[in-house]
């Protein structure tokens, strides 16, 4: 049994033809997502001392539809707008800075993150 939808021409499960532009709806007769309507807000959080060693689907799935900032392992960090999140990978709107932008990640590349 698949908890999954089959993945999509944009290679994320449910969301055919997502945009390659900020804020841009699906296919027409299908689920259109679009980016937040405004920016993320400016306080960047602290990042907890102690994080978990691999980020649960269950626990960031608490995060949908929410801002959140996110900490990769890489020492990257942004707010992030999670719109699906699967087995292995969240998907969802990363902010640049600008602009929403539509981003997929790797659980495993997450060290930690919280939401508001």
């Amino acid at each position: 049994m698949s908890f999954l939808p089959p993945p999509s021409p944009s290679g994320f499960p449910g969301f055919p033809g997502l945009p390659g532009q900020p804020g841009q709806p699906g296919q027409p007769g299908q689920p259109g997502l679009t980016a937040p309507s405004s920016p993320p807000p400016e306080l960047i959080p602290q990042q907890s001392a102690v994080s978990p060693l691999a980020v649960d689907p269950g626990a960031i799935a608490g995060c949908l539809f929410r801002n959140t900032y996110v900490w990769l392992v890489n020492r990257n960090q942004f707010w992030f707008y999670p719109v699906f999140v699967g087995r292995t990978s969240v998907a969802g709107f990363q902010w640049n800075g600008r602009f929403w932008v539509y981003t997929g990640l790797s659980l495993q590349s997450i060290q930690s993150f919280t939401c508001f």
